[in-house]
């Protein structure tokens, strides 16, 4: 078991924790621009900081439907030296959590198996701990 800081976030209803050096900080995306050819989970790009960030559907790459169209928050990451804007329902608290292994027998599913590297249990609530670069990674794969 190891403790590390995370970001708590919730999509598709569910509860997740994103560890905080995957965490460039949290944005709210009201303007997006269509991508045309790009990837069914890319919603478009926006203007962020003075930069261009690709913005993701997180609901698309986990097998959730698509993103509400009110959509906008958000956790920005720079995955590979690009910025993504990977859209969550909800963010909530960052604090320390005691992260473990994810149960055997715990059934995921392929899209959730790829990203997710544990578990933990804040207000006894399950939280799944998601790699953000793994699921911008899985864009890559074909759909």
């Amino acid at each position: 078991m190891t403790q590390a800081l995370h970001l708590l976030a919730r999509v598709g209803g569910r509860s997740i924790a994103i560890p905080a050096d995957l965490v460039d900080s949290v944005v709210d995306v009201t303007a997006i621009v269509p991508a045309p050819r790009a990837h069914p989970a890319v919603m478009g790009l926006a203007a962020l900081r003075s930069r261009v960030v690709t913005v993701v559907d997180s609901w698309y790459l986990l097998g959730l439907g698509k993103a509400p169209a009110d959509a906008e928050r958000a956790i920005l990451t720079v995955v590979d030296g690009h910025h993504h804007a990977i859209q969550v329902d909800a963010l909530h608290d960052v604090l320390a959590l005691d992260v473990e292994p994810i149960p055997a027998g715990v059934p995921l599913g392929a899209r959730w198996a790829a990203v997710v590297t544990g578990a933990a249990e804040h207000d006894g609530e399950p939280l799944l701990i998601v790699d953000l670069a793994a699921l911008v990674r899985t864009m890559s794969h074909a759909d």
